[in-house]
């Protein structure tokens, strides 16, 4: 399996990071409230594969429920292109729709059943390891 750095960002630009990711990659189609309402679609992994390039000072980030997931979005334009998800509180999950896709190989998108999250987030654990 090889990897590369692949770059992402909010739609105006101001939030631009990148990641080591897989180059055939698998994301997840979540259908819990607020994934369905923002169409993120997840690419998770471990934190030391992430790096913030831009944009610090133009994320807020909004917390609900048990307050473990951090969903961080540009003040400026509202987009969500990462975040620190409750299943892999130790990793970052990326927005797929938030990344060039002529970055990948291949892209392979799974659904998972967020809305019956307590039965399935286990799943997704092992993504954010080394």
């Amino acid at each position: 399996m090889t990897r590369s750095w692949k770059q992402g960002g909010c739609h105006c630009g101001a939030v631009r990071w990148e990641a080591e990711t897989d180059d055939d990659i698998v994301a997840d189609a979540c259908n819990c409230s607020i994934c369905s309402m923002t169409g993120f679609v997840h690419v998770i992994l471990p934190q030391s594969r992430f790096r913030l390039l831009d944009g610090a000072d133009a994320i807020a980030t909004y917390t609900f429920n048990t307050g473990v997931a951090k969903h961080h979005f540009c003040k400026h334009c509202g987009v969500k292109s990462f975040y620190v998800p409750r299943s892999n509180p130790d990793g970052y999950s990326l927005n797929l729709n938030c990344m060039d896709k002529s970055q990948f190989a291949s892209i392979e998108i799974r659904p998972f059943d967020g809305r019956n999250w307590e039965a399935n987030a286990e799943t997704l654990a092992h993504l954010s390891k080394e």
